[in-house]
């Protein structure tokens, strides 16, 4: 078993890197750390109830390759908790409190990339995302410079030759329900810096809307518009170009015809939607009906990587995630 991705990433894993897996107990979470640490992607680290993580790792075929950390004995535990009751003291967080926090995998595996013995942490293959994102933002924390944590999905084709680009961002379509204009514009250059940062491909920014260029008339489309505007002005090196329909957006006849004299038009990489509902039904749509992989969702705006799982997404796709965790790691050395 071996990731699509680590062939378009901008960082080849080398080993040297370690990545956390909150859910160790789970078959898809165990046969994914065997695999990436037989392949030398990352050393791996399971967290959870040491019988029962081994149990799951030695049904996957693990021959000692994966450590374990289980919060119930770790003698890190007094650590973790000293550093995230200082971290959240000014609201209410106490030791005793932290210990019942940190006892849960979720929290503890942030806690462990918190405190630098870890270069990231993947969850969601059981948990819900809410329980996921809750756990990065408190024991992680956003970057210095982030203004909006959200999300996007790597969408991957094979060989499809009639689309721009095969590698494509949609965001967002896993965190962010209904942004603002300026949430939205913060969408856009967060994703922009995602494909640049983990494919080294120029991002080609299509800020989607069901108008193209005041073909229709909307407050939803005057959303799109003054993003489109906020991310020209603070961002004048990125290509951007809004509103734009879908298919005015990938396909060239249709972008020379809707935005004539447009970079991005019929040439876009990074597809921005108006809101998730728009985001999570495309994702799945290009999933589902066009046979992509879908990666994702990919957290971005963290301090340190932490990323969610689908509930459904099976052995290769948590590979994918090790990957694309580890990418982001190498992004933010």
């Amino acid at each position: 078993m071996t990731s699509s991705l680590t062939d378009i990433l901008s960082v080849t894993p080398d080993g040297s890197k370690t990545i956390v897996l909150s859910e160790g107990s789970d078959p898809r979470v165990a046969q994914a750390a065997v695999a990436a640490a037989k392949s030398n992607m990352a050393k791996i680290i399971c967290v959870g109830d040491t019988a029962a993580v081994r149990a799951a790792l030695d049904a996957a075929g693990d021959t000692g390759a994966v450590d374990i950390a289980d919060p119930a004995t770790s003698p890190r535990m007094d650590y973790y908790a000293t550093a995230y009751t200082g971290r959240r003291a000014k609201k209410g967080m106490t030791y005793e409190k932290a210990l019942v926090e940190l006892a849960d995998p979720a929290f503890f595996a942030a806690a462990m990339v918190a405190g630098g013995d870890a270069d990231g942490t993947i969850g969601g293959a059981v948990y819900a995302t809410p329980d996921i994102i809750r756990a990065a933002l408190k024991v992680i924390g956003t970057a210095a410079d982030a203004k909006l944590l959200s999300s996007f999905f790597f969408i991957v084709f094979d060989g499809r030759d009639d689309l721009p680009s095969n590698v494509n961002v949609f965001s967002d379509a896993g965190l962010v329900i209904d942004p603002n204009a300026k949430e939205l514009a913060e969408i856009a250059m967060a994703s922009a810096g995602s494909m640049k940062t983990l494919t080294g491909m120029d991002p080609k920014i299509a800020m989607l809307s069901f108008s193209s260029k005041g073909s229709a008339k909307h407050p939803n489309v005057d959303k799109v518009v003054r993003a489109t505007d906020m991310v020209r002005e603070k961002r004048p090196d990125l290509e951007v170009d809004g509103e734009l329909q879908f298919d005015a957006a990938m396909v060239p006849a249709v972008g020379a015809k809707k935005a004539p004299g447009s970079s991005v038009a019929g040439h876009a990489n990074t597809f921005i939607f108006p809101n998730l509902d728009a985001g999570n039904i495309g994702y799945k749509i290009a999933q589902r009906f066009g046979g992509a992989r879908a990666i994702g969702p990919i957290l971005q705006g963290l301090a340190k990587p932490a990323n969610d799982l689908s509930r459904g997404c099976s052995a290769e796709d948590i590979v994918d995630m090790i990957a694309v965790t580890l990418a982001q790691a190498e992004g933010n050395a």
